[in-house]
């Protein structure tokens, strides 16, 4: 079965700047642990911090753009994963492994097939 590891952190433990050590840090432990997971791994990436982020919102079949997330939070997405497990509790277990920086959470969501 394939998972989405929906990766939500703090943002702003990284700083503003795109090179900085804490962003190269958990660049490196991310390179490592996508090579752990070999095969499992399907796809991912990081994401632009949410000072590049676009929404668009849709409200009583109106659809306006706005600038920044949807929701005003402490952790936002900042990367995915796409995994192959052979059940959830072995994505949860891949999902225990996976690095962060500091707090934060990681969501697992099985993928919808036609």
């Amino acid at each position: 079965m394939q998972y989405a590891l929906l990766i939500y952190e703090d943002e702003s433990v990284y700083g503003p700047e795109k090179n900085n050590a804490a962003l190269q840090e958990i660049a490196g432990k991310h390179m490592s642990f996508s090579q752990e997971l070999g095969a499992k791994r399907l796809g991912g990436a990081g994401l632009a911090g949410t000072h590049a982020t676009t929404s668009v919102r849709s409200a009583n079949g109106t659809r306006t753009v706005h600038d920044g997330p949807f929701a005003e939070t402490k952790e936002q997405l900042g990367g995915f994963y796409i995994i192959e497990a052979a059940d959830l509790d072995e994505a949860i277990g891949i999902a225990k492994r996976m690095p962060l920086q500091l707090d934060g959470t990681i969501e697992i969501r099985p993928l919808m097939r036609g």
